[in-house]
């Protein structure tokens, strides 16, 4: 077995720099952090918060699905905000994703994301 593999699918945007969009190692899988790019267009087409949080978690539900997971084998996340007064909106969308035994997660905000993008994320999980 390698000691590590590249994921990707063409169902979740190409990476805009030199990384891939996730690699699975030794049992967990650890994805490159998602913005909202609609993977149809190469763009950023959703406006606010939500739609944008839609989008991200869309973008790792076809990450994690190629590595054979789903959100509830997911056991860490880290999110960027660029802007905190959208933490609860965030949140409202986010929740849905995990709706039984919540990850351990982090959320930030940071003073900008790559293609003015409101928000980011990166998971890892469990394979198996």
């Amino acid at each position: 077995m390698a000691i590590k593999e590249v994921l990707h699918t063409d169902l979740a945007p190409a990476a805009v720099g030199p990384y891939s969009q996730a690699i699975a190692s030794n049992g967990f899988i650890y994805t490159s952090g998602q913005i909202p790019i609609d993977p149809a267009t190469g763009k950023i087409e959703a406006a606010t918060i939500e739609e944008q949080t839609e989008q991200v978690m869309k973008n790792l539900q076809y990450v994690l699905a190629q590595g054979g997971v789903s959100f509830d084998r997911v056991v860490k996340t880290t999110c960027f905000l660029s802007d905190i007064n959208d933490f609860a909106a965030f949140n409202g969308v986010y929740a849905k994703y995990f709706t039984e035994q919540a990850p351990a997660r982090s959320c930030v905000q940071v003073a900008a994301l790559p293609l003015g993008a409101k928000v980011e994320v990166e998971v890892v999980a469990v394979q198996g």
